[in-house]
């Protein structure tokens, strides 16, 4: 049986990277994430956030990003989908809509034509979507900002705002959760709308490092 993908997703310091080492382990999912998770993902990773690193352009910006995600889906997704794996991945396609299209302004349907075409139209079983307020969330992050965060909160309530739409237009697929509350009650919401997902039978030992 193919695997299933699971995508996590919202703005720096929502909380998606811990809550994705968490149903990865419950699951016994391959865990991963974008942009950097290939060896030329860590070179793109480095000229998209970087600061020190030269300006880009806000098309060049989508193109890298698609570039990673493209090796992504071709080194990591799909040869453990194709295994039965099941995978969890911090970050996906909604990224790209939400920072380079609502954040950015770059038009939606070219982009939304570019994710598919560098993903081969691979969509996640399920997207889950971190709500949290943009000002929460620049308190929860430590170090520097990338050149992401740096944009300022205007930006990134655009790029929040985004995610919300999305998710509207598509909840049959998404699970929207409110990253204000504790780690352990966001996991449980997170583990009963993986359990709703058909074929979850057989996966190795789905409830152990759970939070119950």
């Amino acid at each position: 049986m193919r695997g299933r993908l699971i995508a996590l997703e919202g703005i720096d310091g929502c909380g998606k990277s811990t809550q994705a080492r968490i149903l990865a382990e419950r699951l016994g999912a391959v865990s991963t994430f974008e942009p950097g998770a290939t060896a030329l993902g860590k070179s793109l990773r480095a000229l998209l956030l970087d600061r020190q690193e030269a300006p880009v352009s806000t098309r060049a910006e989508a193109l890298l990003m698609a570039a990673d995600r493209a090796q992504h889906v071709t080194d990591v997704i799909v040869p453990a989908l194709e295994s039965g794996r099941w995978v969890v991945t911090d970050r996906y396609s909604p990224s790209t809509l939400a920072y380079q299209g609502f954040g950015r302004g770059l038009d939606r349907e070219a982009l939304e034509a570019l994710v598919g075409w560098a993903t081969a139209g691979l969509r996640p079983d399920l997207t889950v979507l971190f709500d949290v307020p943009v000002l929460v969330a620049a308190t929860r992050r430590s170090g520097e900002d990338d050149r992401m965060e740096a944009e300022g909160e205007a930006f990134l309530q655009r790029v929040a705002d985004g995610y919300l739409t999305l998710a509207a237009e598509s909840a049959e697929r998404w699970l929207v959760v409110d990253a204000t509350g504790t780690v352990e009650a966001i996991a449980e919401t997170i583990w009963e709308a993986v359990e709703a997902l058909d074929g979850l039978d057989g996966l190795p030992n789905p409830g152990s490092g759970g939070i119950r």
